[in-house]
């Protein structure tokens, strides 16, 4: 399924990196969650509901934002991100 441009820049909006946080890992805006910790979730075969239990300040669309950061980033693609 292919997200039109403006879902995918709604979604990518989550996405902030700040050299003095987390060293500059793309993370959720306004957490210290990084990108890669939601993906490595995902990838112990933790559900949805479980990342999202064991990080409550997240929601839906931030664990959608982190997959399709992760998809675009390995696709070799740029993303420009916002310093928060």
């Amino acid at each position: 399924m292919k997200l039109g441009s403006k879902v995918r820049s709604e979604l990518l909006s989550r996405i902030s990196s700040n050299p003095d946080i987390l060293r500059g890992r793309p993370r959720l805006k306004g957490s210290r969650i990084a990108v890669y910790m939601v993906l490595e979730a995902l990838a112990s075969q933790m559900s949805i509901e479980e990342v999202l239990v064991q990080w409550p300040e997240l929601t839906r669309q931030d664990i959608q934002a982190a997959l399709l950061y992760g998809a675009r980033s390995t696709n070799y693609e740029w993303i420009a991100l916002h310093e928060e």
